[in-house]
């Protein structure tokens, strides 16, 4: 990738408040879309969590150089949606609830990721 791409070259916008989104964009979300959003979220607070622990392990032996950094990164960053993607700490079925609207409880026996 170009670096003079990645340069702003315009002021960023401040970041728009929760009350003001277009909600319609989120209604008209399909409902694998809506749970793909829900586990991403939850994979972006599960690397952040992990990027806390690796910091209170200590000295792995691992080189301490930039290359050796980012490697590790990219590593907890697909561990993080990895777990996320295959059930996560299950935050995400809140999340997606949340979206849909529904406080029903499931009443049919079955999870929403469609496992019992």
């Amino acid at each position: 990738m170009d670096s003079a791409k990645l340069i702003l070259t315009e002021p960023v916008s401040p970041p728009t408040q929760l009350e003001r989104l277009d909600k319609s964009k989120l209604n008209s979300a399909t409902d694998e879309k809506k749970k793909q959003i829900a586990k991403d979220f939850e994979s972006v607070l599960l690397n952040k969590l992990f990027d806390q622990m690796s910091k209170s392990v200590g000295n792995w032996g691992f080189d301490k150089d930039g290359a050796s950094e980012q490697v590790q990164g990219i590593f907890w960053l697909y561990l993080a949606r990895d777990i996320a993607n295959n059930g996560g700490m299950g935050l995400w079925k809140d999340i997606y609830k949340s979206l849909t609207g529904s406080d029903q409880t499931n009443t049919a026996g079955k999870s929403l990721d469609g496992k019992i």
